[in-house]
């Protein structure tokens, strides 16, 4: 079991075998043959893989909804984002196995299964005939089976529960490998948190424009049976890592985490209500209550930056929903015929990440160093409200080029016609596209750091679960808002704002809506910061 991380405890490099820790077949292990990078790439090489594969399947979801499946628009990018809410929340159930029974290193092993097994049916689900005939509204409506409909959907929220068993431990797993009280590794933790999310980058930006070029160009079942098969050689090569790993054995008669949060919870609630009316006598266990009761009090804490998050979850949905749709109205000619696939314009959001994280880690974090005194430049919680600021931003500018596309709709009269082309060059999208990719590199980074760090110690996996629940919760939202807006536009004959006819649907007004609901955040975000205090006064 690897479910507590204490880290390591006072061995050096003197040949003793590392305390607390054991390989995966519970021998001891040493510092020099064991964890650092040479372990957490093994690892990295598995999150990269699983994150390419999640990319390629969602980046380019709701075209294939729309198309091979028949929805429209609005149930289209309500269902995508139910899904991806679905996928963000699974990491709360994950964690609670991982630390409370699996371990780590074990749910990865469950979520690899997993991956190739819903990978593998999505690959068959999308190779069963499906009957076309023409649409006026859409470039092609489709009428298939149920048996074929009921099989994506499964197929799809099977990688969702994948997804729930690894994205809480993938990180957490690789960010054990590295001890935080020695000089060197502690030195290499700090940049990993960073650098990770470069790598993921990669997976992300290779994923969206070669997988979504291969969807619809070359078929749909070889576009999801290539991610197949590179799942299955990520979870081999996870596999011949594994003499490598360090894995940490919990406390010998502990509790499990889940269980013990939920007794001191209830134990908080019963001191506080002797607190009302009656003066208690010490006894030598108040003590050990108190620091149960500052365990849950830390935990609590965190709700309030959870919520206020919520609001960047909603956003970040429509990346691969409705942005999509827009780059298909547009004309996305490179040279000649080359003409770049909607999905692949998601690519300028990681290629701004590459472009940034170097920035950011190697020039940016030195010089707010010696303004701020901080080791890490920023606060994660500063970072965390950086991310505030650039997503209600982003939503502004979506509002205002989408209005833009809609007058250019208007004045060569193409508002009647579905599959017409908008004289409007995609590089206008370039810029909402760039400015969500900045925004997420502080959220993954601050969010995932700031929970990752502010859990008490045997609950991490819990603290990134709470960062994917963001997006999950905001997933929700999103297709909530969808559905209720489109049922109460629609109503009485008139247009929905997401009319499958897109020049004469409303997008920009629902671009302002989320641009409000973030400034709403943003003040919220604010107000519960400035009274929050950091279990570990180095973050300041």
């Amino acid at each position: 079991m690897d479910t507590e991380v204490p880290f390591l405890s006072g061995v050096d490099e003197d040949g003793l075998p590392l305390a607390g820790v054991s390989d995966f077949r519970g021998r001891p292990v040493y510092r020099n043959t064991s964890g650092g990078w040479q372990a957490a790439l093994f690892v990295v090489a598995m999150e990269l893989a699983s994150t390419f594969a999640n990319y390629g399947v969602s980046a380019n979801l709701i075209t294939y909804l729309t198309g091979p499946l028949g929805h429209s628009n609005a149930s289209a990018a309500a269902a995508v984002n139910i899904w991806s809410g679905t996928a963000s929340l699974m990491p709360l159930l994950g964690a609670f196995l991982a630390d409370s029974w699996l371990g780590r290193y074990r749910s990865i092993i469950l979520a690899s299964t997993l991956y190739a097994l819903g990978y593998g049916m999505i690959t068959l689900a999308s190779t069963i005939p499906t009957q076309q005939t023409s649409s006026l509204d859409n470039d092609y409506s489709s009428h298939p089976s149920s048996v074929k409909v009921a099989f994506f959907y499964i197929s799809l929220y099977l990688i969702a529960i994948a997804q729930g068993a690894d994205k809480p431990c993938g990180l957490a797993f690789a960010a054990d490998q590295f001890d935080p009280d020695h000089p060197q590794e502690c030195a290499a933790r700090c940049s990993f948190f960073n650098w990770w999310y470069f790598s993921i980058a990669i997976g992300i930006a290779v994923a969206v424009a070669l997988v979504s070029y291969i969807q619809e160009n070359l078929g749909w079942g070889i576009g999801f049976g290539s991610l197949c098969v590179i799942m299955i050689s990520a979870f081999i090569v996870f596999l011949l890592g594994s003499p490598s790993y360090r894995l940490y054995a919990p406390t010998p008669g502990s509790q499990s985490p889940f269980t013990r949060l939920a007794h001191n919870i209830a134990t908080l609630f019963r001191s506080l209500s002797f607190s009302f009316g009656t003066i208690r006598q010490h006894h030598p266990k108040d003590g050990d209550d108190t620091t149960k009761s500052e365990e849950v009090r830390s935990v609590l804490r965190l709700l309030p930056i959870w919520t206020a998050c919520l609001a960047y979850g909603v956003v970040f949905a429509h990346i691969m929903t409705f942005f999509n749709k827009q780059g298909r109205t547009l004309d996305r000619r490179l040279f000649g015929s080359l003409e770049l696939p909607p999905a692949a314009l998601q690519t300028f959001g990681p290629a701004a990440i590459l472009l940034f994280v170097p920035i950011y880690d190697r020039v940016l974090v030195p010089a707010l160093r010696c303004m701020t005194g901080n080791p890490s430049g920023l606060t994660p919680l500063q970072r965390v409200g950086t991310v505030m600021v650039v997503s209600l931003a982003t939503m502004c500018v979506a509002a205002l080029v989408e209005a833009r596309r809609l007058e250019t709709a208007h004045e060569y009269g193409l508002v009647d016609d579905a599959r017409a082309t908008v004289p409007m060059s995609w590089v206008w999208l370039v810029p909402q596209y760039v400015m969500i990719g900045v925004a997420d590199v502080f959220a993954m980074v601050g969010m995932q750091e700031f929970f990752y760090d502010q859990m008490p110690s045997d609950l991490r996996s819990l603290g990134l679960a709470l960062y994917f629940s963001v997006m999950g919760i905001g997933g929700f939202i999103s297709g909530a808002l969808i559905s209720l807006i489109d049922r109460v536009t629609s109503s009485g004959g008139g247009d929905s704002w997401f009319a499958d006819n897109l020049n004469r649907a409303h997008l920009d007004y629902f671009y302002w809506l989320l641009a409000g609901l973030s400034a709403i955040e943003l003040v919220l975000y604010i107000r519960f910061t400035i009274s929050y205090v950091y279990r570990h006064k180095s973050l300041h």
